[in-house]
């Protein structure tokens, strides 16, 4: 499994991801509104019910695993040439 870490943690798209992966993960299960996470001391609580249910630890792994692998290679590895990127690629226009 080779992926290309580095260039990975560089571009916002897969922030975002991240963020979306965990997070519909975690509030689809507890089915958290806008109310549930408005102060600090309430957003904890949700996050220690997240850590503390090991269904939701499992589907959070998943939608991480799947924002994580590139589908359109065999595998989990990046494609030769994405392995060999040395910064986030940009579409000429």
């Amino acid at each position: 499994m080779r992926i290309n870490w580095k260039i990975r943690f560089k571009n916002p798209q897969f922030w975002f991801h991240m963020f979306l992966a965990v997070t519909s993960s975690v509030g689809g299960y507890l089915g958290i509104t806008g109310e549930d996470v408005s102060t600090w001391p309430k957003l904890y609580d949700v996050l220690l019910q997240a850590i503390s249910n090991p269904f939701v630890l499992f589907t959070v792994v998943v939608a991480v695993y799947n924002s994580v692998i590139d589908p359109t290679t065999s595998g989990i590895s990046d494609s030769k040439q994405a392995l060999r990127y040395t910064k986030v690629k940009c579409d000429e226009k």
